[in-house]
């Protein structure tokens, strides 16, 4: 029988979408506000969710303290109130995208997290905006 369990976490970043191969106008055409040269900033809410089989020792899918700890290293640590553009490797060439931000926060999870488990991404960028992956 597989279980899904989840932990949500918060952090704040800053940044802009951007495509440096287009003109100015058509950056502002495609991207609105969210081209705006001096960035933006959003309060992201965060869902990991780790599905699989108990294990028959513990009852754990997976230790919440585990899954706390990695959270806090492989997202919150390095994205927390950073400007993504400027100030993480991930994204020098990526534009971080709701959608860029969530599948570079699931490869970095899937990389901490055993093979034997699924993992999957909900990324709140607004209450109303969020993206899935996993």
């Amino acid at each position: 029988m597989k279980i899904t369990v989840s932990r949500k976490a918060h952090f704040n970043a800053a940044h802009r979408l951007h495509n440096p191969a287009w003109n100015d106008e058509k950056n502002q055409s495609v991207f609105g506000k969210c081209n705006n040269p001096n960035y933006h900033g959003h309060n992201y809410d965060l869902i990991v969710s780790i599905t699989g089989e108990p294990d028959p020792e513990t009852g754990y899918v997976m230790d919440m303290k585990i899954l706390k700890d990695l959270i806090k290293s492989e997202v919150e640590d390095p994205f927390d109130h950073k400007n993504l553009n400027l100030d993480t490797e991930e994204f020098e060439d990526l534009n971080p995208t709701a959608e860029n931000i969530a599948a570079v926060i699931w490869k970095k999870m899937r990389s901490a997290i055993d093979d034997a488990f699924e993992v999957k991404i909900t990324l709140y960028e607004t209450e109303r905006n969020y993206v899935e992956i996993g």
